[in-house]
């Protein structure tokens, strides 16, 4: 095959094209920190790196969901917390207005007390986070309990759809109470609820009659069991939050590492391979210039 001085030229000057594009990707790898920035240069990358991408991002979606999670449980469990202080002064002033030595002074006394004590309670059971009443279930929108101008309960309606939030792959959490065991009252039919029993309380409290009295400590108690039973159920919940978040942190480390594995440079290689490539690219230069300089001219000098 002849090997004519054209056809080194043009190699020559396809090879030192070849050299300024190497040097090209490596100073953008360089200013970027990524090995690739466009599909085109590496397909299997960009494939790669689009679903680890993908991961960490539905990863941080799930880690918003329990933020989301933590604003529900942790508002119901410091309202369950006053709704259990509040409960067991009720309880107390119970207690008190058992004695046969107190009067009826005394005892309208207590009453006022528990009126304010029914009142706190009222407003433990409508308490809104983010105006969403987080005691009402899917019903976040609407006031779990009225009263009216004199201060007696003109309403509970409290939803038992639950408000579900996925937290991670296959894994749904209940993030509400369920308010309708909370404020169920001691009995368990659906006209009963803790409201109806301090109201009775109340009467008893106005009627003097001790054995109704007594009977209240009971019914106070019922109902303090019932927060109690509400809270632990929420505290069992709010520990498997826990692990949760932790699997959730372990899963971003790992999916964030294997992400910049397969997108991010080694600076100090790269930064080798430039200069290796400089010197091969000064090289051929200085090889080109003896193989195109000579020409006719030249010759005929």
């Amino acid at each position: 095959m002849r090997i004519t001085q054209s056809m080194l030229s043009n190699n020559m000057v396809n090879h030192i094209s070849n050299s300024y594009a190497k040097m090209n990707t490596y100073m953008e790898q360089l200013s970027t920190g990524k090995k690739i920035n466009r599909p085109s240069d590496d397909p299997v990358v960009a494939m790669k790196g689009m679903g680890y991408r993908t991961q960490v991002k539905e990863i941080e979606q799930y880690q918003r969901n329990t933020n989301e999670m933590h604003t529900w449980m942790d508002n119901s469990d410091a309202a369950l917390d006053k709704a259990t202080q509040a409960l067991q002064k009720l309880r107390e002033l119970a207690v008190q207005a058992s004695n046969d030595t107190y009067d009826e002074e005394e005892r309208l006394s207590i009453k006022e007390e528990a009126e304010q004590l029914k009142e706190h309670l009222v407003d433990i059971a409508n308490t809104n986070v983010n105006d969403k009443y987080i005691f009402n279930g899917t019903a976040t929108d609407t006031k779990p309990v009225e009263i009216n101008e004199n201060g007696e309960i003109k309403k509970v309606e409290m939803s038992s759809d639950a408000v579900m939030i996925d937290v991670a792959n296959g894994t749904v959490l209940q993030a509400t109470v369920n308010a309708g065991e909370v404020f169920a009252g001691a009995e368990t039919d659906a006209e009963s609820n803790l409201f109806e029993d301090i109201e009775s309380f109340i009467s008893n409290l106005e009627s003097g009659n001790q054995a109704d009295i007594e009977n209240s400590i009971e019914t106070i108690d019922d109902n303090i069991n019932n927060v109690i039973n509400a809270r632990a159920d929420l505290g069992a919940r709010m520990n498997r939050l826990e692990l949760v978040e932790n699997r959730l942190s372990e899963q971003e480390v790992t999916a964030t590492k294997t992400m910049s594995e397969n997108e991010d440079i080694d600076y100090e290689k790269v930064i080798t391979e430039l200069i290796s490539q400089e010197s091969v690219h000064r090289a051929a230069l200085s090889a080109g210039a003896r193989i195109i300089q000579p020409t006719l001219i030249d010759f005929l000098r």
